[in-house]
């Protein structure tokens, strides 16, 4: 440690040096100014700034326009470092380190791994600026897409492309949720949904004929927002993996209405699938209404009813749930729902063709994205979000869990 910090003060010195700038040439003392006139040199000023090896003062010419007495230092924006006392390299960290944990942790983690000193309350502003950007750039994609400006992806043919959606429920602040109804009657809600999709790839299946996932080939978006900005959003992240090479594309989600519309109206023609483990469980909260307390009678019903589920037999489970009878007003709504809901889900409840199919009847890698991308991140105890954060921080969590992070540096640095 002691070698590393004597490295690190080494290295501020030196690039100090490197970041001391000349006074400008007599004839290149003017430059334009934002108002249409000329700003002219008036001085070298200094500021620190943090970088990845310390703190270091840089000196820089100052210009001020004499009309509208805007001042500006154009070194600052060549640098990256322009209303920031970060370096890019230091707000890199920062942001990795935001998106991952705590704030708290992340400033603990880059005192211990980096040598850094940084408030928590700095790694959480970078952590939201930094995601707002990416989420401000992302966008203006989403628009070009609605007004089909997208390029068209070339590369191979891609044997199966799946698209799943989801939402979660994210703590917020109170001012988030005024006028919500929360999930039990008479109570203000204390969530937001987040809404969450993945896009991911199939080339294979193993000896039994299961659908294998290709490694790695998952990426996210996710956002609290409507669902019909949420599908743009989608279906943006689904363009941009080939959905338009796809020979086999396919959407999964659970009975959720609002997933459904946004699969007919963003991905016509792809195959849709209802997660099976999802229905299995409607089915399951029947059998514990009809036989409370009764678990032999309860298993016997779902070997039943779960056995036509999972053989595609739909007409005959509606049949059979029509066909009960009760004396409960509320049990007899309970089954007249559950009926519908089979009924109108039929066909994405084809599961023996789509096992012959070699394809995946359940939507596992949507629920690990819902634990691992907002659950991990959004949902620790005594978190309390502004809608503003998560979305900021989630599209910067996704950025980096997608393998384009850098891209986006890149993309900053060419700007």
């Amino acid at each position: 440690m002691a070698v590393r910090s004597a490295m690190h003060q080494a290295g501020a010195a030196g690039l100090a040096e490197l970041l001391r700038f000349a006074a400008p040439a007599a004839d290149q003392r003017a430059i334009p100014c934002s108002c249409g006139q000329q700003a002219r040199y008036q001085e070298l000023r200094s500021k620190t700034v943090l970088t990845a090896v310390g703190k270091v003062r840089i000196s820089r010419p100052y210009y001020l326009c004499p009309h509208c007495h805007h001042g500006q230092f154009p070194a600052d924006a060549e640098l990256d470092i322009r209303d920031t006392e970060s370096s890019p390299g230091v707000r890199r960290m920062e942001a990795v380190l935001g998106q991952e944990a705590p704030f708290d942790q992340g400033r603990q983690r880059l005192k211990l791994l980096a040598g850094l000193e940084v408030t928590t309350k700095a790694v959480e502003r970078t952590a939201e600026t930094v995601g707002a950007d990416i989420a401000a750039r992302q966008q203006a994609q989403i628009e070009r897409a609605m007004q089909l400006d997208l390029p068209i992806i070339v590369g191979e043919p891609i044997p199966i492309l799946y698209v799943q959606m989801d939402g979660t429920g994210v703590p917020v602040v109170k001012k988030e949720t005024v006028g919500r109804a929360g999930k039990t009657a008479g109570q203000p809600a204390h969530t937001r949904e987040a809404k969450l999709g993945c896009v991911f790839t199939q080339t294979a299946c193993d000896q039994a004929g299961f659908a294998v996932r290709d490694p790695d080939s998952t990426t996210y978006v996710g956002a609290i927002e409507t669902a019909e900005e949420f599908g743009k959003r989608l279906y943006l992240e689904a363009w941009q993996r080939g959905w338009s090479r796809a020979l086999k594309k396919v959407v999964m989600g659970d009975g959720s209405v609002w997933i459904w519309n946004q699969a007919g109206l963003y991905f016509p023609g792809a195959m849709q699938i209802l997660d099976l483990y999802h229905a299995r469980e409607h089915l399951w909260e029947l059998a514990r209404k009809l036989f409370p307390n009764d678990a032999a009678q309860q298993n016997r019903w779902m070997m039943i009813h779960q056995h036509w589920l999972d053989n595609g037999k739909i007409k005959k489970l509606v049949t059979s749930l029509q066909s009960i009878q009760t004396s409960s007003a509320e049990l007899s709504e309970k089954l007249s729902n559950e009926a519908e809901y089979f009924r109108r889900n039929a066909r994405r409840m084809r599961y023996p063709k789509f096992r012959r199919l070699h394809l995946f009847v359940g939507t596992g890698v949507m629920e690990a994205g819902c634990k691992t991308v907002v659950g991990s991140r959004f949902k620790q105890s005594g978190m309390f979000w502004s809608v503003r954060g998560v979305n900021a921080v989630l599209a910067l969590r996704c950025c980096y869990l997608n393998g384009r992070f850098e891209d986006y540096w890149d993309a900053r640095q060419a700007a």
